[in-house]
């Protein structure tokens, strides 16, 4: 991700609104729901509006509403929905645009109706013959303890030290990234036990910890106190805490050297405080050589070569210079490309899995296979980021585009997300990287205002965002 800085009142009215609801789905295919009824009353007769929101893991497919009025309220007309009654007893029905209600999701219908007496609300809403009473589900057990993963890759897909398939499920914890060149810390929020716990809580295996080179290094620009060795062994012991809950790791390189001012610049300033094209060759294989040298043997750990590039905005050449770097046409510093973080990586001696992005801010995969570096340890995925935003963001791209790299080795869609604060994208992208066999972690945990970027959390006990709340659902789905 690319880090920057998002009643009508109607006279003569009475307004009532109850929250009832469902216990969560379970093998018998209950739905977990809630209603909210609202009256707008007029006094000879009324407007219903209902909306039913899912509570639960998997999707409501074909809701059927039911509930009972206590006096003589007569149905008029209604929309949203297939209306009926008979008696005292109301049936509304999906229809075919809205028929299915997605985890964390609603749908609102309403009708007209006319009465003389009493108005009483009604209290026994079903949905497919299931109550919905209010009853927020209890979430799904979290994984239990036991050690992190050792990853390799095995054909398309990773697998553990037993040779049992893994796919990595997770979330990008942000900060590192940028609260050190920044002069804030080294992290944005707690990185304790208890936040660990939260995230697993998620049923993610894996968390994505953006870095950041000249803190890493330890240039001038950085503050002494958040830069070297303090920084490195911030870095490892948060590492360390999410291999002790089980949780592998993916290190990344984000913010680098080198100064850039031409298309898409994040930034005029050399020191690593934006996104740059490509990461520097004065600097980054230092970077990469000490980072293998830190996680060498600790398989539990990927690595990330760089965040996103985008040579393509600066140069045709952008394949080329991806991979091979050196003096790539309108980047005006030297570049390091992929083969040579890849040789740096393999010179430490870690064997460790690296992923490797494309252009477009790794958006575009559509040369990766052929322009990938070459890894003696035959340990390479690649990356892939994915948001409502980008290009390559219809089902159609992905076919054409991405399938065939997900094919020849493990896809890794290092972030995904939305900046719309809702779900609707992730939710079928994250169908189609399941059918794909792919991994993939959300962007980002962080308490951020998820109007203005894709924001999981409102808290650091794991309180989900609306964005949030798709996603935790789809993970407790496994």
């Amino acid at each position: 991700m690319r880090l920057g800085t998002t009643a009508t009142t109607l006279l003569a009215a009475t307004f009532a609104l109850v929250g009832i609801s469902a216990p969560t789905a379970g093998a018998d295919g209950t739905p977990a729901c809630k209603v909210d009824y609202t009256v707008n009353d007029w006094g000879a007769g009324f407007t219903a509006s209902v909306t039913i929101g899912n509570l639960g893991g998997s999707p409501i497919n074909g809701w059927r509403l039911t509930y009972s009025y206590a006096g003589n309220q007569t149905l008029q007309q209604g929309w949203n929905g297939t209306w009926s009654q008979s008696g005292q007893a109301v049936t509304v029905a999906g229809l075919p645009w809205n028929a299915t209600v997605p985890p964390s999701g609603s749908v609102t219908t309403g009708a007209n109706f006319a009465y003389s007496g009493s108005n009483a609300e009604p209290t026994d809403f079903a949905v497919n013959g299931s109550p919905c009473n209010g009853t927020t589900p209890p979430p799904p057990p979290p994984p239990p303890d036991g050690p992190a993963p050792a990853l390799q890759v095995s054909g398309n897909h990773f697998v553990d030290a037993d040779g049992k398939t893994v796919t990595l499920h997770g979330v990008n914890r942000s900060g590192a990234e940028f609260a050190c060149v920044q002069g804030n810390g080294i992290f944005d929020g707690p990185v304790d036990a208890a936040s660990v716990a939260a995230i697993k809580s998620w049923h993610a295996n894996a968390v994505r910890v953006p870095l950041n080179e000249d803190c890493w290094l330890a240039l001038s620009d950085v503050k002494p106190q958040y830069a070297g060795a303090t920084y490195q062994n911030a870095i490892k012991d948060y590492v360390n805490l999410l291999h002790q809950n089980g949780l592998a790791a993916i290190v990344e390189l984000h913010w680098t050297h080198g100064q850039y001012t031409g298309n898409s610049a994040g930034c005029s300033d050399v020191n690593a405080t934006c996104q740059k094209p490509m990461p520097d060759a004065q600097y980054a294989p230092t970077f990469w050589s000490q980072v293998a040298t830190a996680f060498k043997g600790d398989d539990s750990t990927v690595f990330d070569l760089f965040n996103e590039p985008y040579p393509d905005r600066a140069t045709a050449n952008g394949w080329t210079c991806l991979r091979d770097g050196g003096t790539c046409p309108g980047i005006t510093y030297s570049v390091a490309g992929t083969q040579s973080l890849v040789n740096a990586v393999r010179a430490a001696g870690a064997d460790n899995v690296i992923m490797v992005g494309g252009l477009a801010y790794t958006n575009d995969l559509s040369q990766w296979l052929t322009y990938a570096p070459t890894d003696p340890r035959h340990n390479l995925a690649a990356s892939w980021h994915s948001y409502n935003f980008n290009t390559c963001s219809s089902s159609s791209c992905w076919d054409s585009q991405i399938a065939p790299v997900a094919a020849q080795v493990p896809l890794v869609a290092g972030e995904i997300g939305e900046n719309d604060c809702g779900h609707s994208y992730v939710d079928g992208l994250m169908s189609w990287l399941d059918r794909h066999a792919a991994s993939y972690l959300a962007w980002t945990w962080n308490t951020w205002d998820c109007s203005t970027g894709p924001a999981l959390i409102t808290s650091y006990d794991g309180t989900p965002t609306a964005f949030g709340a798709g996603i935790r659902a789809h993970f407790a789905s496994f």
